[in-house]
């Protein structure tokens, strides 16, 4: 145990990236030079992550509210739509519902309550207890909604999001009905055409509302999962992933990003001969405590990643080893006992006790969270995050 430090993660600046950029080419240079400029060599099994909003940006996948509203009235009839299930985000929905509105005669908006999806929260638990509402079970209507809670606007944003979207689909010409319920069958009263915004659940969604009676069921994977008059798309995620990027259009989760990967690991092996691991990376997969906001609104923390990235950490809980097995050594022994257990240590720990307390999670999953916080969200100027010694442990010279 020569190493005294472990895990390291380093924000690397790049240029503003554009479409039609070469982000291989991008990405490697500015690794390269970030290692000469701030003196880190490159190693086998460091760790080279882009944000998934560059990939997408060099792609050009992007889409216009016209585009939205085009596959949507194709796919529904430009008839009454229900759309159940959208998180509450600005970012994130807002122009996605636009479009939307664009491409339907009525459109019935179905909110969970007491929060989103992803833990944006309307109203409180406390609120609903106060006036005893079971929202596995009531379905609310606007007028009931305003009766019992008021105008609630969101703690961070300060958008009272149900004017917001109701405001939207107005503007965007079409009629707004807001119903508010948990039940995906709910929407049935209202009409059999529906289009499921919910992102980790829309599986089971739309196995339910198809089992209901539901018509004609899509869920957002499935709008721009192919192109509309030229526009950008994603096969596997359609509008799932998207980001506003004007006022009239969006940026699309970036597709065909294997490739990309491969290609910048077998350029900087090229570059140093040493095998690094690649990654895209979209949002984290973590939860914060206070407003309760889960970060996961894209459809996976990584859309593509080097094969080295592939399963789930191995690793013993040398606090377990210290307070059990090991109890009655300390100093050099306790040391040398526990690089020996290390050494032994069996490929697959699962059900093991001295496992137990490790964190039972995908690596992309815990390095694409490690890649979002360091990068973070703003003016860091950093999308690509280069990570050394994720893989070390206690025996790591």
């Amino acid at each position: 145990m020569s190493r005294m430090i472990g895990t390291v993660s380093r924000g690397v600046r790049t240029p503003i990236i554009r479409s039609g950029d070469d982000i291989v080419e991008i990405v490697t240079s500015s690794v390269l030079e970030a290692a000469a400029d701030d003196g880190f060599a490159i190693r086998d099994r460091d760790i080279i992550a882009m944000t998934e909003a560059i990939v997408a940006r060099a792609q050009g996948n992007y889409a216009t509210i016209e585009d939205i509203a085009a596959d949507v009235k194709a796919k529904f009839g430009g008839e009454t739509v229900g759309v159940i299930f959208p998180i509450l985000s600005r970012n994130r929905f807002s122009i996605c519902l636009k479009g939307m509105a664009m491409g339907a005669k009525k459109i019935v908006l179905m909110l969970s309550y007491p929060s989103d999806e992803v833990g944006n929260h309307l109203i409180s638990l406390d609120a609903l207890d106060e006036k005893g509402v079971n929202p596995y079970s009531d379905v609310l209507t606007l007028e009931k909604y305003r009766e019992l809670f008021g105008y609630e606007k969101h703690r961070f944003t300060g958008v009272d999001y149900v004017e917001y979207y109701q405001s939207l689909i107005e503007e965007s010409g079409a009629e707004c009905e807001v119903v508010f319920a948990n039940d995906p069958k709910a929407i049935l009263s209202y009409t059999k055409n529906v289009l499921t915004c919910d992102i980790h659940t829309r599986a089971r969604t739309k196995r339910i509302l198809r089992a209901a009676g539901a018509e004609k069921v899509y869920g957002m994977d499935e709008i721009l999962s192919s192109p509309v008059n030229g526009s950008g798309f994603n096969a596997d995620y359609g509008l799932l992933g998207s980001n506003k990027a004007t006022e009239e259009q969006v940026k699309l989760f970036p597709r065909d990003c294997q490739p990309v990967v491969d290609a910048i690991q077998k350029r900087i092996f090229e570059a140093t001969g040493k095998n690094v691991e690649v990654m895209v990376y979209g949002d984290g997969a973590f939860k914060d405590p206070v407003g309760k906001i889960w970060e996961l609104a894209d459809p996976v923390v990584s859309p593509a990643y080097t094969a080295g990235l592939e399963g789930t950490p191995n690793e013993l809980k040398l606090k377990y080893l210290a307070d059990n097995e090991f109890a009655a050594l300390s100093g050099d022994e306790l040391k040398q006992a526990i690089m020996e257990k290390i050494h032994q240590k069996d490929d697959d720990l699962v059900g093991n006790m001295v496992s137990e307390g490790t964190t039972p999670r995908r690596l992309t999953d815990l390095i694409g969270s490690l890649c979002d916080l360091t990068s973070g969200s703003g003016d860091k100027g950093t999308p690509v995050v280069y990570i050394q010694g994720y893989f070390d442990n206690y025996t790591t010279d």
